[in-house]
């Protein structure tokens, strides 16, 4: 066999199935041991407990299949045409939610194209060992992402590629061929610190380490708890995700737009004012996010982190109605929305409409006032 010539198939293959690239590195990740312990030890997990329970075999994606001694990993861009990257960002009215998840999810669709690669192998080689993995197993997919020359770690701990930026996804193909290895890029972030100086909440303690328990997608997707009070005026409009440190990435100049249809823009995303989605039942939800990320995290989190959205919001008697008509339901609901209410109510009486009703008034008194004199 020639293993040279497979793994050139192989990259081929992959491309035809829709992976923007495709890149082959060993299984030795002994060196990112250490830190991630240090990271577990820092309790920088927070509550995602399967991240301890599985310790180092994130490391060793051997013993996730017995006999890999490769691993193919892929990327596929997820940017949709019609992201319009932070314009809602700075519309404190509409909700934000990360690009990733505006379209279907991705790991069932990511996964099944994977299981057709490993199939195309098969064909080519006969019976091997293989398993595809998308985000859905305990092991270090960004360090073999880079291992296999997909590009390197930023230091907002994600892989960046100096053609595509950071917008794509990862998905490995474990296999027991001795294909040969791709050599890693080199770090190209040089001395800039954009994504960490931008992190709302600071969750970037150190290059390339993020405290998930200050990060805004870890307490709007991964915690179903409490929001900690300190970081929900930091949360701004951001009711599933934040792609704060991508979007400041200089990198991000040269990402592509996605190809793939699933990851375009739902219609029901084309408004996201808060409270239309603070209104929807759980039966709308459940029916909108359909096929979607966002449908994991229930009603009760997508309520609770709209509330929090809706109280960091302008004033608006439309918000306090919504927020009061959904009182009693929950009592983890309850805490965001009574926060939520109290915040409302502190810019009633500093609220746009009303000081620009205040301006006007003025203005109409010194021009009648200066009408009068001239008369």
């Amino acid at each position: 066999m020639d293993y040279a010539l497979l793994a050139g198939k192989i990259k081929q293959w992959a491309f035809e199935l829709g992976f923007q690239k495709a890149g082959i590195s060993d299984v030795d990740l002994s060196e990112h041991e250490p830190e991630l312990q240090r990271w577990l030890d820092a309790n920088y997990h927070g509550e995602m407990d399967w991240m301890a329970r599985h310790g180092m075999m994130r490391a060793r994606p051997d013993e996730l299949l017995p006999g890999t001694i490769r691993v193919i990993s892929v990327r596929m861009d997820y940017l949709p045409p019609e992201a319009q990257f932070a314009s809602n960002l700075s519309d404190p009215n509409q909700a934000y939610i990360s690009r990733y998840a505006l379209g279907r999810d991705y790991h069932k669709l990511v996964r099944n194209k994977l299981k057709v690669l490993g199939e195309k192998i098969k064909q080519e080689v006969g019976e091997y060992g293989y398993r595809p993995f998308v985000d859905s197993a305990p092991i270090l997919e960004r360090p073999l992402a880079q291992k296999a020359g997909l590009g390197w770690t930023g230091k907002h701990s994600l892989i960046l590629d100096k053609q595509a930026g950071s917008w794509f996804f990862l998905g490995e193909l474990l296999v027991d061929l001795p294909l040969p290895v791709d050599a890693p890029q080199p770090n190209q972030c040089g001395k800039c610190v954009a994504c960490m100086t931008s992190c709302p909440t600071q969750a970037i303690v150190e290059e390339g380490v993020v405290d998930s328990r200050r990060c805004i997608s870890y307490l709007t997707i991964e915690f179903d708890g409490v929001i900690p009070v300190e970081f929900r005026k930091a949360m701004g409009n951001r009711i599933y995700g934040c792609d704060d440190c991508q979007l400041v990435c200089p990198w991000n100049r040269f990402s592509n737009i996605t190809a793939e249809q699933d990851f375009h823009r739902r219609k029901v995303f084309v408004s996201s004012d808060l409270v239309t989605l603070f209104e929807w039942s759980e039966t709308e939800f459940l029916k909108h996010m359909q096929g979607s990320a966002i449908r994991r995290i229930g009603h009760n989190q997508w309520l609770r982190n709209l509330s929090i959205a809706m109280g960091n919001a302008p004033y608006n008697e439309r918000i306090i109605r919504a927020l009061q008509s959904r009182l009693g339901q929950n009592s983890n609901l309850d805490i965001h929305i009574n926060w939520a209410l109290e915040e409302q109510q502190n810019k009633q009486t500093i609220s746009p409409s009303s000081s620009i009703h205040t301006k006007k008034e003025r203005l109409i008194r010194i021009v009648k006032k200066g009408l009068t004199r001239d008369a």
